[in-house]
Order: structure tokens, then C-alpha cells, then sequence
């Protein structure tokens, strides 16, 4: 464990430790983020160029290599910190914000390549096809993850996502590594019409839910995101690494330390 303390929210204004059967007195609703947790972005960031490459280049022309090259020039633009939020920030919803994305994806690559394109709404259904092609190739997830999943289904756990991805990629992703049938709803920014970028996303999710935060453990690797879902009462849990693990949350360095966390603190 990277923060084995007793977290914050285990203490009275008086300093004394809270018994924990009084912090989680039920089973806790799990709600994981995909990438980083349950996924490694860096393998993802290596699968995809290739296989965007063997699709487009079939389907437009140019070489596979080329666009390749072309992917991961522009998704490194596209997904710079500034740029991703000007996005979110402009879009009017979920979906107007995709096909912008895809169109954006598919012209700034093409560009890049040096190939001709067809009008835009067959830009579109090229760039969706092209993420159905290449999700269910890719294998990324953590060691242990996939097995960890099993376990806390097993044991009676009620599980869902809580990303900032489409529903749809994280059906791919999940079904590739065969957990799918682990989780209910899987909670994405389609879902909820909300980008993950705030309170709103969770407090949103958990209207859906028709959940309690405080019956919730959220586990992220990402500390800004944890902090939204623990200003509205949910229990947190950060993946990553130990200097961002502050007081008021739990810390672990793999999605596979889970089920040991839990019995400590259930």
C-alpha cells in the first residue's frame, strides 16, 4: 500500500479514530476509471498508430506507416491539456463535441498525409468506424486488473465506471478484457451528457445511480477528479503515485491491491 494511515474522514473533531464499520457500514458501490486504473494509456498510446494506420490507409489511401506517423502527431495535439478542455468548454453537448472530435481527428491526419477526403458526414462514419476497429484490437490493461475485477464480482461487489471516455469505447475495452459482464452501467460523458471536468460530472452520476456519495468509493488516478467526487460525500481511492496522496483519501499503486483495501476497511 502506498498510504496505509487511517484517511481523514476516520477521525471525529476530537482526533480519535472513528470505528470503521461507522466509515463503510455496507459494502461500498465501486466506481472505476478506466485509463490509468484499470487500462495503461502508455500501451494504448503505442496500439493504436498502427492500427488506425491499416484502417485509413485501406479505406482512403496513403500508406499505413504514414498515417500512423499522422496519428500520433495529431492526438498529441488534440489531447494537449489546453486544447482537450477549449473543447469541452465550447461543445454545446456530448455529442456535438464527438463529431467535432472525429471530424477535427480524421482532417488534421489526412491533412498530414496528404489525401484527399470525402464530404463530412462520411468523415464521420469513417472516424467511428475506424475507433470500432481499433478499440477491440487493443490490449492494454494492467497486470492483475482483469483478475481483480472477477474477484469483486465474485465476492458480490456492485461495480461501474466512472470515465471520462464514451460508453462505447469502454464496452470495447472492457468486453477485450472479458469483464465486461462485471459491470452495470458504465459511466462515461455520453452517458451523462457531462464532461468529466467537475463536480457536476459525479453529482450527475450519482443522480443516476440514485446512490448516496458516502455509499460510494470512487477510485481514481487522477487527484483533481478525486476531489470533485469527495466534495459531494463519496469515499476515494487514488492510483498512482504516493505524493499525491493527500489525508482525505486512500492511496494504492495498482487497481490489485483493491480487494486487500477493502477488507481492511469494510
Amino acid at each position: 500500500m502506498i498510504a496505509p494511515g487511517i484517511p481523514q474522514e476516520l477521525f471525529n473533531s476530537n482526533g480519535s479514530e472513528k470505528n470503521e464499520r461507522e466509515f463503510m457500514r455496507t459494502r461500498p458501490i465501486i466506481l472505476l476509471d478506466d485509463g490509468g486504473v484499470m487500462n495503461d494509456n502508455r500501451l494504448r498510446g503505442e496500439q493504436w498508430p498502427p492500427l488506425v494506420g491499416e484502417f485509413f490507409a485501406s479505406r482512403v489511401g496513403g500508406t499505413a506507416s504514414a498515417w500512423a506517423d499522422a496519428n500520433r502527431i495529431v492526438i498529441l495535439r488534440i489531447l494537449e491539456p489546453a486544447n482537450w478542455l477549449r473543447r469541452t468548454q465550447i461543445a454545446s453537448d456530448y455529442s456535438s463535441f464527438e463529431r467535432e472530435y472525429w471530424l477535427d481527428w480524421l482532417k488534421e491526419m489526412a491533412q498530414v498525409v496528404g489525401v484527399s477526403l470525402p464530404p463530412d458526414e462520411e468523415c464521420i462514419q469513417l472516424s467511428r468506424q475506424a475507433e470500432d476497429y481499433v478499440i477491440p484490437l487493443v490490449r492494454s490493461a494492467f497486470p492483475g486488473a482483469s483478475e481483480t475485477i472477477q474477484d469483486l464480482h465474485t465476492q458480490g461487489y456492485t461495480l461501474h465506471t466512472a470515465s471520462g471516455e464514451s460508453s462505447v469505447h469502454l464496452t470495447h475495452y472492457l468486453e477485450g478484457m472479458g469483464v465486461r459482464h462485471c459491470f452495470g452501467r458504465l459511466y462515461g460523458a455520453d452517458l451523462l451528457n457531462t464532461f468529466k471536468e467537475g463536480p457536476e460530472y459525479y453529482r450527475q452520476l450519482f443522480a443516476d445511480l440514485q446512490v448516496a456519495p458516502a455509499d460510494t468509493l470512487v477510485v481514481d488516478d487522477s487527484p483533481r477528479a478525486l476531489a470533485w467526487a469527495r466534495s459531494l460525500g463519496a469515499r476515494t481511492v487514488l492510483v498512482g503515485s504516493a505524493e499525491n496522496v493527500g489525508c482525505d483519501t486512500m492511496g494504492m499503486s495498482s487497481l490489485a491491491e483493491l480487494p486487500e483495501l477493502l477488507q481492511r476497511i469494510v
